[in-house]
């Protein structure tokens, strides 16, 4: 009777369900601690990265304040940024205002209002239009162009070379890149408006008459100081939004040479958001001053 009761108890232990709850436990345990760990990293290398923005802007702005500042490689950057851009800027400038009067004009004509159409032009160029589509052009091709450069210097170690032989590289590479960018994209942004405007004559003139005296009279009738005073003020961001984002790309690249253009597609991705975010803050800073 004894030995009977011990095989039936050793029957349901073994057909008892416990131990597959203790390996389901123990599975369900594992993949809870895995996708911890993988938040967790997550979560570290993004505050890494910031800790690492904001030491790298505390080095920049430490360095642009020195007594050895390279005013050489500053002005070729200027050139750089500025004259070389000039193309593109032209183009861009005179096909928004070509563009915007001829999308324009049929709506004021149904009002009897073709006569606001040169300020109001003028007004949408200088104030949004025109440093906006400038900067994200400027984000495409600067801020690609200075990831791609620094990342392929930190690739083929170049940027180490520096350090060794007591250059410092902040100073050299990143600092004068950023100011010059600073610089430069308001020069641009005034270019590509006036560009703008002059478009926006040649397609005033495509199905009427005006003169050029009277087009430009009637646009600036309509602007005011605090019209072009915020709008200036925050292509100064944009443009160290810029210089920041492609030398921090570049600068902080990995070893491989793929990133090289992780680095530049990085730096114009995030370039073109951080500038619609700080249009959209000054934006709203505008409207509550004004």
């Amino acid at each position: 009777m004894h030995v009977s009761k011990i095989q039936n108890y050793k029957q349901m232990k073994k057909f008892t369900p416990v131990r597959k709850v203790k390996s389901f436990a123990t599975e369900k345990s594992i993949r809870l601690s895995e996708k911890t760990i993988a938040k967790t990293e997550i979560a570290n290398n993004f505050l890494t990265d910031v800790a690492n923005v904001f030491l790298f802007i505390n080095r920049i702005i430490k360095e642009s304040f020195s007594r050895d500042f390279e005013f050489k490689e500053f002005l070729r950057q200027c050139y750089q940024i500025g004259y070389k851009t000039l193309p593109l800027i032209s183009v861009t400038g005179a096909i928004m205002g070509l563009v915007l009067t001829i999308q324009s004009r049929p709506a004021l004509v149904n009002f009897g209002a073709v006569s606001m159409l040169p300020g109001m032009v003028a007004v949408s160029l200088i104030r949004e239009m025109g440093p906006v589509i400038t900067a994200l052009i400027c984000a495409g091709k600067i801020g690609s162009g200075m990831g791609a450069e620094l990342g392929s210097m930190k690739v083929t170690e170049q940027i180490d070379a520096m350090e060794v032989s007591a250059t410092n590289p902040i100073r050299f590479l990143v600092v004068t890149r950023v100011l010059a960018a600073t610089l430069m994209i308001p020069l641009l942004v005034l270019y590509a408006d006036a560009l703008g405007i002059l478009g926006s004559w040649v397609g005033a003139n495509i199905k009427g008459d005006v003169s050029f005296v009277l087009f430009i009279s009637q646009a600036f009738k309509h602007v005011d100081f605090l019209d072009l005073f915020p709008a200036i003020i925050k292509t100064f961001f944009f443009g160290a939004v810029i210089g920041l984002v492609g030398t921090y790309k570049g600068y902080h690249a990995g070893r491989g040479t793929e990133s090289v253009g992780i680095a530049a597609n990085s730096a114009v991705v995030l370039a073109s958001l951080l500038v619609i975010i700080v249009d959209v803050i000054a934006v709203q800073i505008t409207d509550m001053l004004l």
